[in-house]
């Protein structure tokens, strides 16, 4: 009997690629993982099957899937995070086979800032003011019409890599010429999306096809960067405050024709109630998925691997706990000299997760995105202040040193800087 193949497309940065393998694992598929650098993935820790192919090339995809399909039956095609465009790649390929999946032009468009911007101003979903620009003068006379502060970003991007709050316009300057001057890595043609910077607490709203699964609150760390410090589950509403969100969130999907698997939403709480600062059409990055397990019971990665094989979701809540996230960021950069009390943390009752990114001796160069994590802890409770007070207990165990980069020479202090504003 041919085995049941879910084929993983890429793995993702952000950490949730082994928790798919384990979750096709349990569902009996036999995961095979298609990446153009699979040892960047922890996917053999795991016993997956791995096989080298230029996932930025269709073509090669489709020859790939077929000659697997000659030895397998597969089951399903799916991508764990977003990854240069893979996720479009994976609805394609689905199409393709004629196997469940997202709509790949959806996904292009909503992976768009700008057109995923205009297709929610055209939907009347509120939406901070926005410009595009593609040189430093359409940046300028930009913020100047909407009026600083404002935040600048790429148009295509992930993980707040390159976005920026510019509070004033020698900041523009400087985060623009950044954009534009050969430091940036950018994902598609140079354009920068200029945008009003709408202030209040921010929500992400979690979605499975039509149906909002949970709502969660995220603060971040210092200013002018989006570095998340912390996320909660679920965020602390009131009744109608939950509504709103949760109708905005569904009208977002409409807007985006994105009615099929997860997507997490960003909004901030304004004074004119929620505005819709962004839509991802997958799920949150690791540990956020855990979250709403820790706190529901709620499986989202069973439940999207579920959808991909052509199967029934099932988003009954099991449980009503809370759960929290506390991101590690350093305050300097410099060389690693130790971390530890990793062990302890992860000891302390109530604490599900403790994960380390970084080694002794390691070089720490802060980019204000999400690399600037060093670790993160994992807790959860039946309320929130026993939650609150388990993550800290658990941070307040874990420890390390930086000690300053060793004296460098001119051009080599240069290529840190721009190092440390992002490569």
């Amino acid at each position: 009997m041919a085995r049941r193949a879910l084929i993983l497309i890429e793995g993702g940065a952000l950490g949730c690629c082994l928790l798919y393998v384990e979750a096709a694992q349990r569902l009996g598929l036999h995961p095979i993982n298609l990446s153009a650098y699979p040892d960047q993935y922890d996917f053999l820790s795991a016993g997956c099957e791995t096989i080298r192919v230029d996932t930025g090339n269709l073509d090669a995809l489709v020859h790939e899937c077929s000659r697997l399909r000659a030895t397998d039956d597969i089951a399903g095609i799916i991508c764990a995070e977003e990854s240069k465009g893979v996720y479009a790649t994976v609805g394609k390929l689905c199409q393709y086979f004629d196997l469940p999946g997202p709509n790949p032009g959806s996904i292009e468009r909503c992976f768009d800032k700008f057109a995923q911007r205009q297709l929610l101003a055209d939907a009347d979903i509120p939406i901070p003011d926005f410009r595009l620009a593609t040189n430093a003068t359409d940046v300028k006379s930009s913020a100047a019409e909407i009026g600083v502060p404002v935040i600048l970003k790429p148009a295509v991007g992930a993980g707040s890599c390159g976005v920026r709050l510019c509070r004033n316009a020698d900041e523009v300057a400087e985060h623009t010429s950044y954009l534009l001057g050969g430091n940036h890595i950018w994902l598609s043609s140079p354009r920068i999306l200029v945008e009003e910077f709408a202030q209040g607490p921010l929500y992400l709203a979690y979605t499975m096809g039509d149906e909002v699964v949970g709502i969660g609150s995220c603060d971040f760390d210092r200013p002018p960067y989006f570095v998340c410090r912390e996320t909660n589950f679920p965020a602390v509403l009131t009744d109608d405050e939950h509504k709103c969100i949760a109708d905005v969130s569904l009208s977002c999907l409409r807007a985006l024709d994105l009615g099929w698997g997860p997507t997490n939403i960003e909004l901030r709480w304004t004074k004119v109630g929620p505005v819709v600062i962004e839509v991802n059409p997958r799920l949150a990055s690791a540990p956020h998925s855990q979250l709403v397990q820790l706190a529901y019971g709620i499986d989202l990665i069973t439940e999207h691997i579920k959808l991909v094989i052509g199967g029934e979701r099932c988003l009954r809540k099991r449980r009503s706990h809370t759960a929290a996230v506390r991101s590690l960021l350093p305050d300097r950069d410099g060389i690693l000299d130790w971390i530890s009390g990793d062990s302890r943390a992860a000891a302390v009752s109530g604490v599900a997760e403790v994960k380390l990114f970084v080694e002794p001796k390691q070089p720490i160069v802060r980019k204000g995105d999400y690399r600037d994590k060093i670790a993160y802890v994992v807790a959860a409770s039946p309320s929130h202040a026993r939650t609150a007070a388990i993550l800290q207990r658990a941070v307040d165990l874990i420890d390390w040193s930086i000690r300053p980069f060793p004296a460098l020479g001119e051009q080599e202090q240069s290529d840190l800087n721009s190092s440390r504003l992002g490569s």
